[in-house]
């Protein structure tokens, strides 16, 4: 942890102040002020790092995770009537998505990540990408913005009839100060240089706009209360949202996880990344922060700054430590224009512009799937989106390699390839051409592709004598196949046709035993070790 400690300590403090701008702007974001998102950001980036999995990861409040926490927020406040006494539920349900988090990494369950394919993932992070944008409208018109998309878009005609012109101009300044500084030069973060330069524009010329407020300084209290005071009721309440933060956190660290993967040519403990960042929000929710995951642009930073170890991470929620110790009168007279500003470069950096460039040039099932996700994310619900885009994924991966394996599979008679699949070619003498037939069934066999098998016995000629199965391609038999298989042997001898297998591999042959499909429905004697073998056999097989 100590092997790279000046990468670490410039990696740490510049990831440190780039996420200073976003830790403020996503606590505002989600309704639980500036400070929540300082705290997140603390217990994320000290506790996620040094129990983490990925050692450059920087963790912290993210875009994904801030969009569901302000619809949790909001809902929470709705039944309980103020945010004094919603909180306790809130931070109860963070700490329970942490816990949630900790559980499926001692499940071993991060692997899981490999299989969320590259369509549903462009439009889960494209939808977010606009639903943060689309939350900035509000607070860049002078207004507060409601608490989902829908709203936005059926109430857009409020702030327009009111538009404060001081908050436009403010927070089109932060952006094209975003876009622009990297021009002058990149040795300051983009979003400090918009951060601090926004902010003082209201010290030089008479702007009316609205500020972050107070942020306590000193040391967070711990939130006890969440344990205690809370029925039944609560926690049905809190259960699906703590799933869905727990879920999509992962998601979203995971992802970063692969992104540092590939920048730093290392490999990461995904089980243990996720247990390492259900502590960092067990912790957050115990002194009021909101939840986080591995952030991607602040380890990219982290990285590209010199960060190598656990050490650079936690160097980073150090930094922001200091900041709250010593700072917080400084961040409270941030502009929320400037935060609005800082947070639409954020959405637009988010959407998956690669994808979006070729959504007419990949195939076109990818590109619905891309569609739906995106579109279900940003006007629905986020867990609904990926589960409905992994859903629809795997149905149509199904329906392709179902197809596929047909189109590969094949069924003759007259010069076929040997056992060996060599390309050596057996020939088949004229006398016994017709009389029996050879199916090849190629990859495999599975409840996708099995109702294709069904069908065997109809596509062999009535004057067929025998037939061989050849199964050397088939690694892997499900119950759907074996039943696909039972009732075609029986279609196939129902029609006076000798069954013969060949090339049977270990699962396969394992599993028609375990049912006593090969010891019942035919004799041991039918299944043949080549093709040599089974034509050895057929001269005899076919007299009358």
């Amino acid at each position: 942890m100590f092997s790279n400690i000046r990468g670490d300590l410039f990696g740490g403090i510049t990831a440190g102040i780039v996420a200073l701008p976003l830790a403020l702007a996503f606590g505002v974001q989600s309704g639980l002020g500036a400070t929540a998102g300082l705290y997140g950001a603390i217990a994320l980036g000290v506790f996620a790092a040094i129990f983490g999995g990925t050692a450059t990861q920087i963790s912290g409040p993210t875009g994904p995770i801030t969009v569901i926490t302000s619809t949790l927020v909001a809902s929470f406040i709705a039944v309980r009537g103020s945010v004094e006494e919603a909180l306790p539920a809130i931070f109860l349900c963070f700490f329970l998505a942490g816990m949630i988090q900790v559980v499926l990494g001692l499940l071993k369950w991060g692997r899981f990540i490999e299989y969320i394919p590259y369509p549903v993932v462009s439009g889960f992070m494209t939808g977010i990408g606009v639903i943060i944008i689309l939350l900035q409208i509000f607070p860049m018109l002078g207004h507060d913005t409601p608490k989902n998309t829908i709203e936005i878009i059926t109430d857009i005609g409020v702030p327009l009839q009111n538009i404060s012109w001081d908050t436009v101009f403010l927070s089109a300044v932060t952006i094209a100060l975003a876009y622009l500084f990297p021009l002058l030069t990149k040795a300051v973060p983009a979003t400090l240089a918009a951060l601090l330069i926004g902010s003082l524009i209201p010290l030089f010329l008479p702007l009316d706009v609205a500020l972050v407020g107070d942020i306590p300084s000193g040391l967070p209290t711990l939130q006890w209360s969440i344990f205690t005071g809370l029925d039944a009721e609560d926690f049905k309440l809190i259960a699906l949202p703590a799933l869905t933060i727990a879920a999509l956190g992962a998601i979203d660290t995971l992802l970063t996880s692969v992104v540092a993967d590939n920048l730093t040519r290392t490999k990461h403990n995904s089980n243990q990344e996720l247990s390492g960042q259900g502590i960092g929000n067990m912790v957050a929710a115990l002194i009021g922060g909101l939840p986080g995951a591995g952030a991607t642009m602040r380890t990219v930073v982290n990285i590209g700054s010199g960060g190598k170890t656990k050490l650079s991470g936690v160097i980073h929620g150090l930094l922001l430590l200091g900041v709250l110790l010593g700072a917080s009168k400084y961040a409270s007279q941030i502009p929320l224009a400037v935060l609005a500003g800082i947070l639409t470069t954020v959405g637009i950096g988010i959407v998956d512009r690669r994808g979006i460039k070729h959504i007419r040039k990949v195939q076109q099932s990818d590109a619905i799937i891309m569609v739906v996700v995106m579109l279900m994310t940003v006007f629905i619900d986020l867990l609904q989106a990926v589960a409905i885009g992994l859903i629809i994924a795997s149905f149509l991966f199904m329906k392709r390699m179902s197809d596929l394996s047909q189109q590969r599979s094949s069924m003759a008679s007259g010069e076929l390839p040997d056992n060996s699949l060599k390309g050596t070619q057996l020939t088949i003498t004229t006398e016994n051409k017709g009389k029996y037939y050879i199916k090849y069934i190629d990859g495999p066999l599975f409840f996708g592709n099995s109702m294709y098998f069904q069908g065997l016995g109809k596509r062999i000629p009535p004057d067929a004598k025998a037939l061989l199965i050849r199964m050397e391609n088939v690694p892997y038999i499900d119950q759907s196949g074996l039943y696909a298989l039972e009732e075609a042997f029986r279609d196939v001898e129902s029609r006076k046709v000798e069954v013969f297998l060949c090339g049977l591999r270990e699962q396969p042959e394992f599993m028609m035993r375990k049912i006593n499909l090969i010891p019942n429905l035919i004799e041991e004697r039918c299944l043949v070790a080549s093709v040599e073998e089974f034509l050895e056999k057929l001269p005899e097989r076919l007299k009358p």
